[in-house]
C-alpha cells in the first residue's frame, strides 16, 4: 500500500478528549474517530488491526470445534421477558418500539437469542455438546462512556455459547474455552492474568475474567506472590486477622465532634488514627409490608472500603447494594450519615471480619455532632453478625494460605461463565435424557471484547513516539520511507523495486511515497507502530546500503541493498 493512495489520518497534536494512552494514540494514529459519545468509526489503519485480532479469535474458536453463526443485534423484548432480564438488566439495555409498537432492544449480549436457537434446533442429546459463536457489534448504553473503545457504547465482541446434557460436559467445554482464551491473548502479545470473577448481570455459577495488566484499567485484581491465586477485587476474600481482640479498657463516653462528617474528620477531632474509628454505612434490605425498606448497618474499619459485590451476596440485602437515603437514615436513627454508629442501633448490624477485631474504638453516636469513644463489641453492642465486607488490600494474606496478596490494575478483555440452567430452564430449552424425560440443557457463555483488547494492547505496547504493535496485530509488517523520491530517480526506483518485491512475496508493506520532510514521515511510521522500518536515501545508496530500524527497540542497522530482501525476511520471522 502506498501512502499516496491510502487514508493516512494521523494527527500532529494530542486530542483534548483523550484521558488514557490507548485513546490518545488510537486517535492520533488514525485508527478511530468519534461519531457520538462512546461510538466510533474505524478507519483503514484501525480496520487492518481489527481484522488481525478477529482472525486470531476466529482461528482459536474454530480449533475448539465451536461453530460460527450470526445473530441479530435487534432483539425482540419478548425473549428478554421470558428470561426475566427485560426489566432487571437496567438502563444499559437500549429499548425501543418499531412502527407497529412492538418492543425491541439493541443486544448487549445474546443469551436469549441463542437459547431460542437451541430450543428450536437441538432435538436430541446426540447433538450435544454444541458450541456456537459469533463476532459481532454489541450496544450497551453506558451512563458514562470513557477511555475511547475501552468503555464505549458500541463495541465488537466475540460471544460463544455452549449447550450440554450435564455439568461434567459443561466443565470440559469451560476448560477448553479457558485454554483457548489464554492462547488468544498470548498471540495478541498481552500480559494478562485469568482471575476469579463475579457473574454480574449474566448470572450462573463459576466465572473467570481475563485481565490485561495496565494502570489505565478500571478493575483491580489481587494476586498471590507464592501461588497461582488471582481474583478480581470484587471476589477476593479478606481473611479475618489472626489476632485476639484486645480487652475493653475505659468506659464508653460521648465526645463532641461538631462539623465532623467523615472518618478522617472525626479521627482528627478525636486525635486518633482513622483505623480506630468505625465506619458505619446504612443500606436497604427487604421491603416491608408498609412499603418501607428494612435498614441494615454495615460496619468496617475507618481506613477500609466496602466491597459492594460481597455485601450484595449476603441474605436479606439488595443486589446490587442500595444505600439508604439521608431522609430514611434521619427518620430511623435520629442523625445524619456523618454521625452513625452501632451502639443503640435498632436494626440488623453486620460487622466486617477485620472490624470485629477492633477494640476501644470510636464511632458515631447516632446524634449529630457527637462521637462515642472506648466502644467495644459485645459489651456495648451485644447483637451483631460478622461477614467478609471489605476490599482486600496490598499485603493481606492470600485466601489460599500461600503468600501475600498484591494489587494491580487490569482491563477486562474476556470472561467465561458457567451459566447452568439459568436461561434454558426459564425459556424451555430442553432435551430428552436417556429415560425420555425433558431436562433443561446446561449452558456456558464465553466473551472476548475484541475492540477493548486492542486498546489493552496499546496500553501495554507504546512509547513517547507512538504505538509499538506486536507482530500479530500490526497493520503493516514493513514501512518503506523514501527520502525525496520525486527529486531522485535512484531513490525512487530502489524504493519501488523493494516495495514490489516484498509485496509480491506476501509481505504487508506501507510505502511512504509522499514528498514530505523526512521527520514527518518517520514520525508517522513510528506513531502507527509498524514493526520494521526501512529508510532509503541518496547518501546511503551511494554506498550500496539502506537503513533498517526495529520499532520496538529503536535500534538501527545499515544493511546491504543486495541482501535487503533476505535480511528483512529474517527480521520478520
Amino acid at each position: 500500500m502506498r501512502t499516496s493512495q491510502y487514508l493516512l489520518s494521523t494527527l500532529k497534536e494530542d486530542p483534548k478528549e483523550a484521558a488514557v494512552e490507548s485513546h490518545r494514540l488510537m486517535l492520533r494514529a488514525g485508527l478511530i474517530r468519534q461519531v457520538a459519545s462512546g461510538i466510533y468509526d474505524w478507519l483503514p489503519t484501525g480496520m487492518r488491526v481489527l481484522s488481525k485480532a478477529i482472525a486470531i479469535v476466529r482461528e482459536e474458536m474454530d480449533k475448539t470445534g465451536a461453530l460460527e453463526i450470526a445473530m441479530p443485534i435487534v432483539q425482540p423484548a419478548s425473549l428478554w421477558e421470558e428470561s426475566g432480564r427485560y426489566t432487571k438488566y437496567g438502563p444499559e439495555l437500549c429499548r425501543f418500539l418499531d412502527r407497529k409498537e412492538n418492543e425491541f432492544a439493541l443486544g448487549p449480549t445474546h443469551e436469549e437469542i441463542v437459547t431460542d436457537i437451541a430450543r428450536r434446533e437441538i432435538k436430541s442429546i446426540k447433538q450435544l455438546p454444541l458450541c456456537l459463536y459469533q463476532i459481532q457489534n454489541k450496544f450497551r448504553d453506558e451512563i458514562r462512556p470513557r477511555f475511547g473503545v475501552m468503555r464505549g457504547r458500541e463495541f465488537l465482541m466475540k460471544d460463544a455459547y455452549s449447550f450440554h446434557i450435564n455439568l461434567e460436559s459443561l466443565g470440559e467445554t469451560y476448560k477448553a474455552m479457558y485454554d483457548a482464551y489464554s492462547r488468544v491473548f498470548t498471540r495478541m502479545g498481552l500480559e494478562f492474568r485469568p482471575v476469579e470473577a463475579d457473574n454480574g448481570s449474566i448470572g450462573g455459577t463459576n466465572s473467570h475474567e481475563f485481565q490485561a495488566l495496565a494502570e489505565a484499567g478500571e478493575d483491580i485484581i489481587a494476586w498471590s506472590d507464592s501461588s497461582d491465586y488471582a481474583a478480581n477485587i470484587e471476589m477476593a476474600e479478606a481473611l479475618a486477622p489472626a489476632v485476639q481482640r484486645e480487652a475493653p479498657q475505659d468506659n464508653m463516653s460521648k465526645q463532641p465532634t461538631p462539623g465532623c462528617h467523615t472518618v478522617d474528620e472525626a479521627a482528627d477531632a478525636l486525635r486518633i488514627k482513622s483505623e480506630k474509628v468505625l465506619k458505619s454505612l446504612i443500606v436497604r434490605g427487604e421491603r416491608k409490608e408498609n412499603g418501607k425498606y428494612e435498614l441494615i448497618m454495615l460496619c468496617l474499619c475507618g481506613n477500609q472500603e466496602l466491597n459492594e459485590t460481597k455485601a450484595s451476596k449476603i441474605s436479606g440485602l439488595t443486589s446490587p447494594i442500595e444505600f439508604a437515603e439521608d431522609e430514611e437514615i434521619k427518620n430511623f436513627t435520629g442523625s445524619h450519615p456523618g454521625s452513625l454508629g452501632p451502639v443503640g442501633f435498632k436494626g440488623r448490624i453486620i460487622v466486617d471480619r477485620t472490624a470485629d477485631k477492633m477494640a476501644n474504638f470510636a464511632c458515631g453516636a447516632n446524634e449529630d455532632g457527637f462521637h462515642l469513644i472506648n466502644v467495644n463489641w459485645d459489651r456495648d453492642v451485644p447483637q451483631y453478625e460478622v461477614a467478609d465486607l471489605r476490599n482486600v488490600e496490598d499485603g493481606d494474606p492470600s485466601p489460599d494460605g500461600q503468600g501475600t496478596l498484591h494489587l494491580r490494575h487490569g482491563i477486562e478483555v474476556g470472561q467465561v461463565f458457567m451459566l447452568g440452567d439459568k436461561y434454558s430452564k426459564s425459556m424451555g430449552a430442553t432435551v430428552k435424557d436417556e429415560t425420555g424425560t425433558d431436562i433443561p440443557m446446561m449452558m456456558g457463555c464465553y466473551g472476548i471484547g475484541v475492540t477493548r483488547a486492542i486498546a489493552a494492547v496499546i496500553e501495554q505496547h507504546h512509547d513517547d513516539r507512538g504505538i509499538i504493535w506486536p507482530e500479530s496485530l500490526a497493520p503493516f509488517k514493513v514501512a518503506i520511507v523514501a527520502i525525496k523520491p520525486s527529486s531522485n530517480e535512484i531513490v525512487r526506483n530502489t524504493a519501488e523495486q523493494l516495495y514490489n518485491d516484498l509485496t509480491a512475496a506476501g509481505v504487508e508493506v506501507l510505502y511512504d511515497d509522499r514528498d514530505e520532510r523526512p521527520g514527518v514521515m518517520f514520525a508517522d511510521m513510528e506513531l502507527i507502530g509498524i514493526p520494521h522500518i526501512i529508510t532509503i536515501g541518496e547518501k546511503s545508496l551511494k554506498e550500496g546500503n539502506i537503513e533498517y530500524k526495529l520499532r520496538s527497540t529503536g535500534v538501527k542497522e545499515t544493511i546491504k541493498l543486495s541482501e535487503a530482501k533476505k535480511i528483512i525476511f529474517e527480521k520478520i520471522k
